[in-house]
């Protein structure tokens, strides 16, 4: 009774990039990027190589964090993968997990010489980026030294 017709399409993360396109009206390529904590930054990667390559004119990039039930928070307790102390300390000896919650963020991205033509608001600058996997470290939730 708790299985019905909208089950695939409300859970999986494929259609939610194709919805959105579909009620804004956007045209072009439509994805999600899902790799656990770099997802906004290889999206934001892909994207940039788009614009360079001439492929879009236009990119919104965005990142979405929804904490809808308890299991990954079991989980990555059971697992010694939260802080117990509830707090971020990012590049810190005392560094002891980290902290989940929920958030949502968009970039509009576009060749700097259209958002000049088009008077938009220019904030920033992406000058380059690189995607990179470093192969076994100490473990899964670990950083390795050259990442």
């Amino acid at each position: 009774s708790q299985i019905d017709a909208h089950l695939g399409t409300g859970t999986l993360l494929s259609p939610a990039a194709g919805r959105l396109s579909y009620s804004l009206g956007l045209k072009g390529a439509s994805m999600v990027v899902d790799t656990a904590c770099s997802s906004s930054l290889v999206a934001v990667h892909l994207a940039a190589n788009s614009l360079r390559n001439k492929e879009s004119d236009l990119a919104l990039v965005g990142g979405v964090n929804l904490l809808l039930g308890p299991s990954l928070s079991i989980n990555f307790t059971k697992a010694r993968m939260l802080a117990p102390d509830g707090r971020c300390k990012t590049f810190d000896q005392s560094a002891n997990g980290y902290v989940r919650s929920e958030g949502c963020g968009v970039v509009v991205l576009k060749r700097l010489s259209q958002a000049i033509r088009d008077g938009d608001n220019v904030l920033a600058l992406i000058r380059g980026s690189a995607l990179n996997q470093d192969g076994a470290s100490g473990g899964l939730t670990v950083p390795s030294g050259p990442s």
